[in-house]
């Protein structure tokens, strides 16, 4: 496995729409080890989750794996998930504002409003189909991943931009208040 540099904000590959990827393509050892670098990348970097094109490869898949993460203790665990072609149905009507930063946005959190409910339709990475109900502050970062494959990044989706922050400076000001609401939300949802 290989760790691989992650884009940052600018580069255009993190503008681009990924491609599909086609199942043949998928069952190859180079695209099997591609994901193992992805998901190594992303552990490496304590992220939450990695789109393919934060690592310059503007393919449509997605890590999401949250254990005990150091970055975002606030976060409920999310088992180890590869999502291939993802597509999203945002159910309801009901959003929250989570306080989302960025591997490829370096020292910069900002408010967004996500929905508390989705529905996931992907394949893993033996192609299988997945379908996943995503609720809670678990399906904010469903959200973030995909919306990565689809040429945005956190920032598009911020409303208020007098929400945006440090990492330094959401610990000291913002974090206690950003805590309380969300746990909330995970209480109420168990994710």
């Amino acid at each position: 496995m290989t760790i691989r540099k992650i884009a940052t904000i600018g580069h255009p590959v993190l503008r681009e729409v990924a491609r599909k990827v086609t199942r043949e393509e998928l069952a190859t050892a180079e695209f099997q080890a591609f994901l193992d670098d992805l998901v190594e990348t992303m552990h490496d970097a304590a992220g939450a989750g990695l789109a393919a094109n934060q690592v310059y490869a503007p393919v449509a898949a997605c890590a999401i794996h949250v254990q005990n993460n150091p970055r975002y203790p606030y976060k409920p665990n999310i088992p180890l998930t590869i999502l291939i072609n993802p597509e999203i149905e945002l159910l309801g009507t009901e959003t929250f504002l989570n306080y989302e930063g960025c591997l490829s946005v370096p020292n910069l959190r900002g408010e967004v409003p996500r929905h508390v409910e989705a529905r996931v339709r992907a394949w893993d990475r033996a192609g299988n189909d997945l379908d996943l109900h995503v609720r809670g502050l678990s399906a904010g970062t469903y959200q973030h991943e995909i919306d990565h494959l689809f040429g945005k990044v956190f920032l598009d989706r911020v409303v208020d931009t007098t929400t945006l922050t440090t990492w330094n400076d959401f610990e000291r000001f913002h974090k206690e208040a950003f805590v309380k609401r969300v746990t909330a939300l995970v209480t109420r949802f168990g994710s």
